[in-house]
């Protein structure tokens, strides 16, 4: 979906006011804040098909991601993440790495250094990282498997220890089958593994991460072939504009079978623009509140689409916290994701 999202992106600097960017090999990281959600819940486990802290118990993850960071890192600040964490009450950060669209094979070694020094913002925020490997087009991610491999080697070897690093390999995949999905992660996963072996790894699925359904095809040529892998978890995209009731079921029953975690949804149309729909939304909230499904909302940045949480030019000041300079659609979804979490710990 976000497909349609990249053709009006604004160009921004990389240069993140009160941010650490590029942070060197040997710097300290970033230490939990108690009483945090990354900390409360520690090490993140795959449960049967549900989410599990470290105390084995079922929860559900709630928070935000950016927009493509090669555009919008203005908006990923020291104001603005404090106000994510403290006001928000957001338990994860989605850092959103395009790949392509003037991303990371532009600059592997700035685009990496700014994703490393992310994840140390969110680990002193308490926050889990979830580091998105945005490829979009081409939707084969086989076309990027040698550069996922060199820039998830690195982040696994730096960040290793953490418990609060989520891996996304493939954002959407689309126009391709489930088995060269599936063949991609089974290269780029050893990758991680060899270097951090416990850490939840989540895998997008064909159809722009739909389970192949917006392709046409079957949900179900996922669930009969699983990767093999532990500790996985598969991807499941929505927008609440174009995709009704059946996706919303699509969901429910993929959900029952695998491991699902929607890395992405939003409350208009695909493009990420238009008339919010939050009667449908509401209905995708339930169904995932119900089950424990956790969720990343597009987008934490500024741009001009209603699915920007901000309204424009917010993102050139200082002042983040509250209602006044949001959107509906961030009115909506600041208050769903301030709902008191229930993260049991026995």
């Amino acid at each position: 979906m976000a497909r349609l999202r990249i053709a009006l992106a604004l160009a921004a600097t990389l240069v993140l006011p009160g941010v650490l960017v590029g942070v060197p090999a040997q710097a300290a990281s970033a230490a939990l804040p108690a009483g945090s959600p990354a900390e409360v819940n520690g090490q993140l486990k795959v449960c049967g098909v549900k989410l599990c802290n470290e105390h084995g118990k079922p929860i559900q993850l709630r928070g935000m991601s950016t927009h493509g960071i090669q555009w919008y890192s203005q908006c990923v600040k020291t104001a603005s993440l404090d106000a994510l964490a403290d006001d928000w009450k957001a338990d994860v950060l989605r850092i959103s790495m395009y790949i392509q669209e003037d991303g990371y094979e532009t600059n592997p070694r700035k685009f990496t250094d700014l994703v490393h020094g992310y994840i140390e913002e969110a680990t002193k925020r308490g926050m889990y990282a979830l580091v998105d490997w945005h490829q979009l087009d081409p939707g084969d991610p086989n076309y990027n498997t040698s550069r996922a491999r060199t820039f998830f080697k690195e982040i696994a070897q730096r960040h290793k220890n953490k418990t609060n690093i989520i891996y996304d390999i493939a954002n959407e995949p689309n126009g391709v089958s489930w088995s060269k999905v599936k063949s991609y992660a089974e290269q780029v996963i050893p990758v991680i593994r060899a270097e951090d072996p416990d850490s939840l790894v989540l895998v997008g699925t064909s159809g722009w991460s739909t389970f192949g359904h917006s392709d046409g095809k079957d949900p179900q040529d996922v669930v009969r072939n699983k990767l093999s892998a532990p500790n996985v978890m598969y991807t499941f995209h929505f927008y609440a504009g174009d995709h009704g009731s059946d996706y919303l079921a699509v969901l429910s029953k993929v959900s029952d079978q695998v491991p699902v975690f929607v890395t992405e949804f939003g409350t208009q149309k695909a493009s990420g623009d238009g008339a919010n729909n939050f009667s449908q939304s509401q209905k995708y909230l339930d169904l995932m509140n119900a089950k424990k499904i956790s969720w990343v909302n597009w987008n934490f940045s500024d741009d001009e689409r209603s699915g920007a949480v901000f309204k424009p030019g917010t993102c050139s000041g200082t002042s983040f916290s509250g209602t006044g300079r949001l959107k509906p659609a961030g009115v909506w979804i600041r208050d769903r994701i301030r709902t008191a979490d229930d993260f049991p710990t026995s």
